[in-house]
């Protein structure tokens, strides 16, 4: 890639950081293009759809958090590194708000530029609770899968206005549910 189209890239994601977490997954790629200074056009040659952009920006995320993650798994006790990694996940799917079904999707999906990314963190999560089924501190009904599941409900609560002051609460409440 040429340095100035690096550049562009690099400004749009970075842009698009700040215009998604301020407006949610459904935020408009015009502002994008013209927070960044750059032309609609640009912005479509780099993304030529909502979705490529969201999984640019998404990707960095989740490998992020994944890495963290795999630093958990030896680095703390099961319980303690399971439910940080469940309140990292939350977090992610809190900040870009309405991309709890993009994540989830992408896991059905192999296609998706998100697939390999997403695969990864939920291999992490459910390695972390093996970890902590067999340290006995997790219910040992609780997969991989339902803890993907209650990482999306729990971020919703985060956009409902009638939940959002207890939500932490309720994150509280459900980590204590998977690991008593």
């Amino acid at each position: 890639m040429r340095a100035d189209a690096q550049r562009n890239y690099d400004r749009l994601l970075e842009v698009a950081r700040e215009v998604v977490t301020e407006n949610g997954a459904e935020a408009s790629l015009r502002d994008v293009a013209r927070r960044a200074d750059v032309g609609l056009g640009t912005l479509y040659r780099h993304f030529p759809t909502r979705e490529a952009l969201l999984e640019a920006l998404l990707r960095e995320d989740v490998d992020r958090l994944t890495a963290e993650a795999v630093d958990l798994e030896t680095s703390r006790a099961p319980d303690e590194a399971l439910l940080t990694w469940l309140r990292g996940c939350v977090a992610l799917n809190h900040e870009y708000r309405g991309i709890s079904g993009l994540l989830s999707a992408a896991l059905e999906d192999p296609e998706s530029a998100l697939y390999d990314s997403c695969m990864a963190l939920h291999d992490i999560g459910e390695r972390l609770l093996q970890r902590a089924h067999t340290a006995g501190v997790a219910r040992p009904d609780i997969d991989g899968t339902d803890l993907f599941a209650l990482v999306g409900a729990l971020a919703w609560l985060y956009d409902q206005p009638a939940f959002a002051p207890r939500a932490d609460h309720l994150v509280d409440f459900i980590a204590g549910a998977i690991a008593p």
